[in-house]
């Protein structure tokens, strides 16, 4: 257990080489149309994107590749319904780019059966192919990917609103009990219970492209 612990801190930590510092997933477009301006919208927008937007998607997902790291087909499919599923451009790029380089970056923990991940991989599908051919939990792999993506959120708005460090990790702290309960759901989840209402989310991110001045890739 200690050493699967190792492994999501290193694969889901700021310092893994994936990239994805440089995306905001439509969060830069909101805080530039001041529909996110303090530690308030911060905290609803985040909140709103885990429970009801992509990151819950991506985290049903991450379950089923979790489950079928060994089905090269199941895994094609997931893959395919994946980026299917991405609401722009940039969120399609974001989700392929990250995905490559989590693939080629954790390569340096070799499984005992080399794994069959598709070309383009999406990122919530290898992290959890690879976390399942590890025999790492899947509840384990879930909370970590879920705790990154929203301290990955919460970073944006810390240097762009700003919001400050302190109010950062408020949201945070305030967030966990969310993240935990929707990690049990999403293990849970079918594919058919896949679902986005967090429409103002997708069309940031659709808009995102056409900001005169942008420090995030989306």
């Amino acid at each position: 257990m200690t050493s699967d612990l190792q492994k999501l801190l290193t694969w889901l930590s700021p310092a893994f080489p994936v990239g994805a510092f440089a995306w905001s997933a439509g969060l830069e477009t909101a805080i530039v149309q001041g529909t996110v301006r303090d530690r308030a919208t911060t905290e609803e927008w985040v909140a709103a994107t885990l429970e009801h937007g992509g990151i819950k998607t991506d985290a049903i997902l991450l379950a089923h590749a979790h489950r079928s790291h060994a089905d090269q087909a199941t895994l094609r499919d997931l893959a395919d319904l994946c980026l299917a599923l991405t609401p722009a451009r940039e969120r399609h790029a974001e989700t392929v780019l990250t995905g490559n380089a989590f693939v080629l970056a954790s390569a340096a923990w070799p499984t005992e059966s080399p794994l069959a991940l598709p070309k383009p991989c999406p990122y919530p599908i290898a992290i959890g192919a690879t976390a399942g051919a590890h025999g790492i939990d899947a509840l384990a792999t879930l909370t970590a990917f879920l705790t990154s993506t929203v301290h990955s959120q919460v970073s944006v708005a810390v240097r762009l609103v700003p919001i400050g460090q302190n109010d950062g990790l408020a949201i945070m702290a305030s967030l966990e009990p969310r993240i935990l309960k929707l990690a049990e759901i999403c293990l849970a989840a079918t594919l058919d219970d896949i679902g986005s209402v967090a429409y103002c989310a997708d069309i940031a991110q659709m808009q995102h492209e056409t900001l005169g001045t942008r420090i995030f890739r989306s």
